[in-house]
């Protein structure tokens, strides 16, 4: 590759293996999005409790807590891609008991619980091999146009696969052949996954011990700038996050059915993918500490305009700028960790950044659901968003090293990425 295709908006596509894990990540996403909104409308629709939406988030949630530093070391010691091969599978496994469980037509919403706990086992896995394997497919100086680009195919599934789930479930009339259709995204990812062709990594012979498990927690612990990063992320989105209240917003608020639960799912993701697009064709250079804190706090702001809405039209506007706002942090976090991060530990690193994530976002909902329950829809998602605002404040005076932070790319990279053939 030529010195100026390193700065080509396209420069990460002209790697074949990083071209065919986005395929296999936009379907697995998709798919999973899907699911996602059709388990939420079904849940609602037996229940009509905002509590047990908060419930779906918190049963996938706790088995990241349980599994994150031994699905870190998996990571590490074993094959990325074959973790990630058993990975789609067990998505697919989930995605057909779920087809099982629509057709008992259920009055109660255990057996769904119980499924999700399945896949949340299988996404502690996933997650940090998954985001392990990434920085293998380009070399370092693409790894941010890659970073943005993957960011943008996440994004993308995101908007398409809540609309897509939303239109399916309102069209076939229930959540089974959304379901099935759910099974077929991962069977075709896991095809795409097949295609990649990694050279083999050497890794360390590690034998499991306290040690080595807890490698990658003693690795944030001791990089102020990337637990400033992360932990930002953990409280500002526990806070601020609204999407499990969307069934009850559309609803009772929007007075809308599965079409408009599926735009308004849809809306961060919009906003997401735009603002991505543009960091791939125009990268932060300066400033990326206070523009993160920045970004963070917008969050907070339109948060609290989503939660006054009465309108539909303004409800999406308000969550498109939300998933804007939310993709800088994503952005400048993905980045820094990754690039700064050693490979040999790098599974273990991203299993205990997925544990923050996931606080963030499965947790959140569970917190989301129990103020719901307890102070009411609207004022949950403004309190949120005030929340989000007071965390920002917070974390600009106690992680000055974060506010500082000036550079994208630190100036002296750990371990270089490998390489893989140009297309």
């Amino acid at each position: 590759m030529s010195a100026p295709d390193h700065h080509s908006g396209l420069a990460a596509f002209r790697h074949l293996d990083f071209s065919l894990y986005e395929v296999e990540r936009a379907l697995i996403v998709t798919a999973l999005e899907m699911l996602s909104v059709a388990v939420g409308w079904q849940v609602y629709e037996i229940t009509r409790r905002p509590l047990d939406l908060g419930f779906v988030g918190l049963a996938q949630f706790l088995p990241n807590i349980f599994l994150f530093l031994i699905a870190g070391h998996a990571a590490d010691r074993f094959s990325r891609k074959t973790v990630l091969l058993f990975c789609n599978l067990g998505f697919a496994l989930c995605s057909a008991l779920l087809i099982v469980i629509a057709h008992s037509e259920p009055r109660d919403v255990r057996a769904i619980y119980a499924v999700l706990v399945l896949l949340g086992v299988v996404r502690a896995f996933n997650s940090p091999a998954g985001r392990a394997l990434l920085p293998l497919l380009v070399p370092t100086e693409v790894f941010p146009n890659a970073v943005a680009w993957n960011a943008t195919i996440f994004q993308g599934s995101t908007i398409l696969g809540p609309a897509l789930g939303g239109f399916l479930y309102a069209l076939l009339g229930g959540p089974a052949g959304v379901y099935a259709i759910s099974v077929a995204g991962c069977i075709l990812a896991t095809i795409a996954l097949l295609r990649i062709h990694l050279q083999p990594t050497p890794h360390r012979d590690e034998e499991l011990s306290t040690k080595t498990v807890l490698a990658g927690l003693h690795y944030i612990w001791t990089h102020k700038v990337i637990l400033g990063t992360i932990s930002l992320d953990l409280f500002a989105v526990l806070l601020g996050g609204a999407v499990a209240l969307l069934p009850v917003v559309a609803r009772e608020v929007l007075q809308t059915g599965p079409w408009g639960l599926g735009l308004l799912r849809a809306s961060p993701g919009v906003g997401a993918a735009v603002m991505a697009i543009l960091l791939a064709y125009r990268p932060l250079r300066r400033r990326v500490g206070k523009i993160m804190l920045f970004c963070v706090g917008g969050f907070g702001v339109f948060t609290i305009v989503f939660g006054l809405s009465h309108s539909l039209a303004l409800s999406m506007i308000s969550l498109v700028l939300v998933g804007a706002c939310d993709m800088v942090s994503v952005f400048i976090r993905g980045t820094l960790v990754q690039i700064a991060t050693p490979d040999s530990v790098r599974g273990r690193v991203n299993a205990v950044e997925m544990i923050f994530i996931g606080a963030s976002n499965e947790f959140g909902e569970f917190e989301s659901g129990i103020t719901a329950q307890w102070l009411g829809t609207v004022p949950a998602i403004i309190l949120g968003g005030v929340g989000t605002l007071v965390i920002v404040s917070l974390w600009a005076w106690l992680f000055p090293e974060l506010r500082k932070t000036e550079r994208l790319v630190p100036a002296e990279t750990v371990e270089p990425v490998q390489a893989t053939p140009t297309i």
